[in-house]
């Protein structure tokens, strides 16, 4: 089954331009209704109710409405730009986390821009795209900001993280509709060894099986990296190497105290990548 819904985050970063062209381009290779989304910053639990927790000023709550909409008209100019027939805006009053985290229920894919810590400092709370990962129960598309990344229309060569998890599985079978159209995948089996109850036999060989009946054209690569190199470096290297334009992972993480903490695979995947990268929790 094709995407049908996708929802893409609208701000005024200085990448957000290239995450909507590349959600724009998805949409309209599956025929996908899409969502820009822009939020004013302001949390909903700051003000409101009659009685505020915080106190703005006229002016400023217009000015971060304004900057809201001129994002929310240079997404409708992208698409119109793409030829994308179906899609809409919205403007919430909210921070980022919380709306979005209700909007991304009720779509098939979550698109999210990577955080540049060389980018004017936004009204994305820190931790955003962390915590949707972990409790938005979507698939996330993270869309990285290197200026060298190639934004394919679609993935024509994913490269698939497997471990034999469960978070692992979640991440491809989300990404199917993406690896349905993709020319070539690369099933990536890392580190088969460390727990062999998870693959069976021939490790790879059940889910490659699995792909291949849903018309997945896909490749096995057994992959054990050396005593104290990082999985989630190891993982980058092998998709420059093999020239792949889409990493699919599982995201592992938890929260403690409010804050999301991911994996180190997860946060060195999503902190140093070059090219978009699937994840789900």
């Amino acid at each position: 089954m094709p995407y049908t819904t996708l929802l893409v985050h609208v701000d005024n970063s200085r990448h957000c331009a290239q995450r909507i062209r590349l959600a724009v381009r998805l949409a309209v290779t599956d025929g996908a209704h899409l969502i820009g989304s822009a939020m004013s910053g302001i949390s909903r639990y700051a003000y409101g109710g009659g009685v505020n927790a915080l106190q703005f000023a006229p002016a400023q709550m217009q000015a971060l409405r304004t900057q809201a909409s001129e994002a929310l008209h240079d997404f409708e100019r992208i698409a119109r730009e793409e030829g994308l027939d179906s899609y809409e805006t919205r403007f919430v009053d909210d921070d980022a986390q919380g709306a979005l985290l209700l909007q991304a229920r009720y779509c098939d894919l979550l698109i999210l821009g990577q955080t540049d810590a060389q980018d004017t400092p936004s009204r994305v709370i820190a931790g955003t795209a962390e915590y949707l990962m972990l409790h938005c129960g979507r698939p996330v598309l993270m869309v990285p900001h290197a200026p060298a990344a190639t934004l394919s229309d679609t993935a024509q060569h994913p490269l698939l993280a497997w471990n034999g998890s469960a978070e692992a599985l979640r991440a491809i079978t989300d990404a199917l509709p993406l690896l349905q159209g993709a020319r070539q995948v690369t099933l990536a089996v890392v580190n088969s060894h460390a727990q062999p109850a998870a693959h069976g036999e021939q490790p790879g060989a059940d889910l490659a099986l699995y792909l291949a009946r849903h018309g997945v054209n896909v490749e096995v690569l057994q992959h054990d990296t050396p005593p104290g190199q990082d999985v989630g470096a190891a993982l980058l290297a092998m998709a420059a190497q093999r020239q792949c334009d889409l990493v699919v992972m599982g995201c592992y993480g938890h929260m403690r105290l409010r804050e999301a903490l991911l994996g180190g695979v997860t946060r060195t995947v999503l902190q140093e990548m070059t090219l978009p990268v699937l994840v789900s929790h």
